[in-house]
């Protein structure tokens, strides 16, 4: 059994609720199903990214975490609408890179990243509602080439409890984008059940997907406050405001475009028919003009010279 009316919405919670480290359950839970291990959350990390802006709808949060095979890693979680998206979210791990990192520090110390994109709106085309990107090297002249990395000088940025040849993706970061509004499934794996929470706050009673079953806890509206519950609603009447007028907008330029196309197609097709309507004429003259001098016994090369048509033309009048 569920309610829809139980839980909060994820974009409200990650910006008041989940920053706060006795609520981590919650995010580890997410970035455990999306990394396929368990994942410890070490620390919120203090950047420009984590401070409190609520009235902002295209907030971060940044973590530092710990796999079960005990490696650190950052995690990036952005709940972004942006036009240039994919330069936002390549500008947001950029940053997330550079904040580790001190002038003269050795690159070793860069941790990996895992960029997790929540997008409430739409977004591509594709079939799926959930993607994974990573930074693979392939050959140029042989199609079936993976760069690995082996050597000593490049082991240095390779975990130590790889017992393998590591791939680039491995240092690299990689990308995560969930798109919300893309998912109509029936939950029934972890990371369905997950969708389902981020897109109608659906929880189910019986869950046992990481992070879900603190997330039963530490997001019930009925544990807000009346202040919080009055704080929640206007976020919400907001997003629905934005939205909104998000689709006027589009809707009324859409519109707007549609019809300007139309009067220019209009435009264009009474000039083209006119200029056509000249051309045709012209030859229409220049047919019978020809015909005349023909008939005069005008010489070939002086029909040609003065109407501008060709022998073969002339000779089948």
């Amino acid at each position: 059994m569920t309610d829809n009316s139980r839980y909060v919405r994820f974009d409200w919670a990650i910006k008041r609720i989940l920053r706060d480290k006795a609520n981590k359950e919650v995010l580890e839970g997410l970035i455990t199903v999306l990394l396929g291990q368990p994942v410890t959350i070490i620390e919120m990390l203090e950047s420009e990214s984590n401070k409190d802006r609520f009235d902002d709808k295209t907030n971060r949060v940044d973590v530092k975490a710990k796999t079960a095979a005990g490696e650190y890693i950052i995690v990036e979680v952005q709940l972004t609408k942006e036009r240039d998206f994919f330069q936002r979210i390549l500008f947001g791990t950029a940053t997330t890179i550079t904040d580790q990192i001190n002038i003269g520090q050795d690159y070793s110390v860069i941790k990996k990243i895992y960029s997790i994109n929540i997008l409430y709106f739409e977004f591509g085309c594709g079939e799926d509602y959930a993607y994974h990107g990573v930074t693979t090297f392939r050959g140029m002249t042989k199609k079936d080439s993976v760069l690995q990395l082996k050597t000593p000088s490049e082991e240095k940025y390779i975990s130590e409890s790889a017992k393998r040849m590591t791939m680039p993706e491995e240092v690299f970061p990689e990308y995560f984008l969930l798109l919300v509004s893309h998912f109509n499934e029936v939950a029934t794996t972890p990371i369905e059940e997950w969708m389902e929470y981020l897109k109608d706050a659906v929880i189910r009673e019986d869950t046992t997907t990481p992070g879900l079953q603190a997330a039963r806890e530490k997001l019930a509206i009925m544990g807000m406050t009346e202040k919080e519950f009055r704080e929640y609603r206007d976020y919400m009447v907001s997003v629905h405001a934005a939205k909104d007028s998000w689709d006027t907008i589009r809707d009324e330029g859409w519109a707007e475009g549609r019809a300007k196309g139309l009067a220019e197609g209009r435009a264009e097709g009474r000039a083209e028919g006119r200029a056509e309507g000249r051309a045709e004429g012209e030859r229409h003259k220049a047919l019978e003009l020809a015909r005349r001098m023909k008939t005069k016994g005008y010489p070939m090369e002086d029909i040609i010279e003065i109407t501008g048509l060709t022998a073969e033309t002339i000779n089948s009048l």
